[in-house]
């Protein structure tokens, strides 16, 4: 009987398998029980994993923790090195289309799944994820394993690391020790400069855009200050040529310099002296005040100055000369007709037929002239062209003055 209900049992699960044996490829396309409700409308989309780790099929997708879809298939992508990971998600299920894809761990030792969550506050969240849509592997990371941090902390105990931190936090107890005023003024001084930072941010921040505008400009540049670097090289070759010359001229210099300072020294009192004694000579300057350059005014229109307006009546200009003769000139007399007390002056033979007289002589002569009575003067410069200078011996005395008037001229 029990033979009989077993064959029963064999024949009935050998026609299950045939009849499902055309759509069952594997146990991992078995969907998982109490697994995310997928809806009427589920829609697929992708997301790019450098490392998906140990997800497999039929993971669960979650958001904000919740199960709204599952990993389909996890293949590697076309011409990379990346895993693209196929997702289903219930129709009801909205997100941006830049939304992230984390791969995460229930528990310590769990699953693995599939968080999507919207971008970070730092990026505005845009469109839509559709159907068919990729996350790229730059929206998409995963978290450390437990074996990478077991073995990161292997490296610290197997390295004798925990023997370094038992150093280190000695030493710091050492030095901390007996000097906590100074630890404590330290940190508030650290506070402050912190404080100060974070008040000029903005100044900082427009520095560092300064800086970088300046590379900007000097990328755009590189050219010229490539051309700029090279033509320094014949002029540095030159100075190195030159180097001798250069360190002889500095020794030179340092030489010159001593002896400087020496004359300086030896030669201080006379120069304090000579600066003592043009003090007077300022000071008087100072209190001319605007007489000097009012003088210096009138200097600029020597002979003519502003006062020569004065003397012009019309077209004539009244002239009064001041004439004295140095001290020893000797002034030559008018000559007399017959008179030949002069050497040099006879009557030739020639002048005789001639009928010139010994007064005819050649001009020109040196004459002086001699002042007029008053009268005269007044006469000779009551009308324009009407009076000549009068040339008169004079023998008497070395000073001579005369008045004349020059029509219309300076």
């Amino acid at each position: 009987m029990n033979a009989r209900h077993a064959a029963a049992a064999a024949l009935l699960a050998t026609t299950a398998l045939t009849l499902t044996g055309c759509s069952f490829t594997n146990v991992q396309n078995v969907p998982l029980p109490g697994g995310a409700d997928l809806g009427s409308h589920p829609y697929t989309v992708r997301a790019e994993f450098a490392d998906v780790l140990d997800l497999v099929p039929q993971a669960s997708v979650r958001v904000n923790d919740v199960a709204v879809g599952r990993v389909t298939k996890i293949a590697l992508a076309r011409g990379g090195w990346s895993a693209v990971v196929t997702m289903k998600l219930n129709g009801k299920v909205k997100l941006p289309a830049n939304a992230y894809a984390h791969l995460e761990q229930s528990s310590l030792l769990g699953e693995k799944y599939v968080q999507l969550a919207d971008p970070p506050s730092t990026e505005p969240a845009t469109g839509r994820l559709e159907a068919g849509d990729t996350i790229p592997t730059s929206h998409t990371n995963r978290n450390p394993e437990v074996e990478e941090v077991f073995g990161a902390l292997s490296l610290v105990l197997n390295g004798g690391g925990i023997q370094q931190i038992h150093t280190i936090s000695t030493q710091l107890n050492k030095a901390l020790s007996g000097n906590k005023p100074a630890v404590r003024d330290m940190l508030t001084q650290v506070n402050t400069l912190v404080s100060d930072l974070d008040a000029h941010k903005k100044d900082i921040t427009d520095a560092l855009d300064g800086v970088n505008k300046l590379s900007a400009t000097l990328a755009t540049r590189d050219q010229k200050i490539g051309t700029v670097l090279t033509g320094l090289s014949p002029g540095l070759k030159v100075l190195e040529q030159q180097r001798g010359s250069l360190v002889t001229m500095l020794r030179s210099l340092d030489t010159l310099s001593g002896v400087a300072t020496d004359t300086v020294d030896r030669s201080k009192d006379d120069i304090v002296a000579d600066l003592k004694s043009l003090a007077p000579t300022l000071q008087r300057l100072a209190d001319a005040g605007d007489d000097l350059p009012d003088s210096l005014q009138v200097l600029l229109t020597y002979p003519f100055t502003d006062e020569v307006l004065n003397g012009v009546k019309g077209d004539y200009l009244n002239v009064y000369l001041d004439l004295t003769a140095a001290s020893g000139t000797q002034l030559i007399p008018e000559l007399q007709a017959g008179d030949s007390d002069y050497p040099g002056l006879a009557v030739t033979p020639s002048a005789r037929k001639s009928g010139r007289s010994a007064t005819d002589l050649p001009l020109p002569l040196p004459s002086v002239t001699t002042p007029t009575s008053s009268a005269s003067a007044s006469s000779g410069s009551a009308s324009s062209g009407s009076a000549a200078p009068t040339t008169t011996p004079s023998t008497s005395s070395p000073s001579t003055s005369s008045s004349a008037t020059t029509p219309g001229g300076h």
